[in-house]
């Protein structure tokens, strides 16, 4: 399986949705192009639809993954209504089969969006074989829990904080929620070693705003690697790097260019 610890002053470099910020995400062309850009790994977000199957999509929202053509939510569409929205978007299998024959040295972070898909993940990654290149991230501790009582030996990695609609950017509440993400960055190291724990996790995948030099040696500690999330700035990524995580996750993989090791 993956190791996904690594050396003083190495570290993965994994695009977020591909190269989302140069190409539409969670598409083949978007994985291309990051490994184009020098990523060695590729993060993907899964969920399922109701008619059981199972494809790329960061969230359940409709216009995101149609680019505000249709509304409503992905999970209640089947695969050819879905299709009729947005044309370009793979299901998993497509995915997957695209990495066996197209990418077969990049490895995948499959980031979990939807309780229920466990076991359907793990049975894709093994019929396509690719589950020694492969790790499971997801904020939902139980998930990862079902997981490793199907996949033991597949990496899993927590991620914090919950954060994962942008809130702390945008609307009303941002301050708000800027403000508990703070707190939480300042409690994180105190507590990571048991939230890991929990979740049966050998890593953790952290926003930027949480992960602080105590929470990456807090966790290496506790002997789990640290993937930071979403760092689209070089300055911060050469930050965390010195800080010892083993890996950045971006949406602009040309940001790798400039970073020294």
């Amino acid at each position: 399986m993956i190791e996904l610890r690594r050396g003083p002053g190495e570290f993965a470099r994994v695009g977020h949705r591909g190269a989302a910020a140069l190409a539409p995400e969670n598409t083949l062309r978007s994985f291309e192009l990051a490994v184009e850009l020098g990523c060695d790994m590729i993060e993907l977000d899964v969920l399922s639809l109701t008619d059981g199957t199972l494809v790329l999509a960061h969230s359940n929202d409709l216009r995101e993954i149609s680019h505000g053509a249709a509304r409503g939510r992905v999970g209640r569409r089947t695969l050819d209504a879905l299709r009729e929205v947005a044309p370009g978007l793979p299901t998993f299998d497509e995915a997957l089969q695209y990495f066996v024959e197209r990418l077969p040295e990049t490895a995948l972070q499959i980031d979990l969006k939807r309780r229920g898909i466990e076991a359907a993940v793990v049975e894709a990654l093994a019929r396509h074989g690719v589950l020694a290149r492969s790790w499971v991230s997801d904020v939902d501790a139980s998930s990862l829990r079902q997981i490793a009582a199907l996949a033991p030996l597949l990496p899993r990695s927590l991620t914090l904080p919950r954060d994962r609609l942008g809130i702390s950017k945008r609307g009303p509440l941002a301050p708000v929620v800027r403000a508990g993400l703070a707190s939480v960055g300042a409690s994180l190291p105190r507590r990571l070693p048991a939230l890991l724990a929990g979740a049966g996790a050998s890593a953790a995948t952290l926003h930027y705003s949480v992960a602080s030099a105590a929470s990456i040696r807090r966790a290496h500690e506790a002997g789990a690697a640290v993937y930071v999330w979403t760092v689209d700035d070089a300055r911060t990524a050469q930050r965390l790097i010195g800080d010892g995580a083993d890996g950045i996750i971006t949406n602009d993989p040309r940001i790798f260019g400039s970073l020294k090791t």
